[in-house]
């Protein structure tokens, strides 16, 4: 099971650093690889494979609600605000990679929209 989150962290990395104008870093003071697009966060998560990893991204609040009535997986964001945040158990069999890829991709695209039209014409 730890391989599998610890290829899970490796690749949802990836997807965040791919996306335009973002990029994945460890984040030192909280312990968490951080999902940065032009210093606003779409997601964290935890960067050492364990049963308890997890990957927080932010959704569309009745999105948010579906998910967790579906998925044992999800719960609420931890350190993060309920209703627009969700944290997946990197160890879940619910969903699938793209799944969670999906996710990435729709936090990613939350935050873009919320960017000034000036930061969105720089990122191209």
């Amino acid at each position: 099971m730890s391989q599998l989150i610890a290829t899970r962290i490796d690749h949802f990395k990836n997807v965040g650093d791919r996306l335009k104008g973002a990029k994945v870093y460890y984040r030192e003071d909280w312990d968490v690889y951080y999902f940065d697009l032009v210093g606003k966060m779409f997601g964290m998560m935890t960067p050492e494979p364990s049963e308890d990893a997890i990957i927080t991204l932010k959704g569309l609040p009745e999105d948010n609600e579906f998910l967790r009535e579906t998925c044992t997986d999800v719960t609420p964001g931890y350190y993060a605000n309920k209703v627009h945040w969700n944290s997946i158990k990197l160890r879940t069999e619910q969903l699938t990679d793209e799944e969670i890829e999906r996710l990435i991709l729709q936090s990613y695209q939350l935050v873009y929209k919320k960017l000034t039209k000036k930061v969105r014409e720089q990122l191209g």
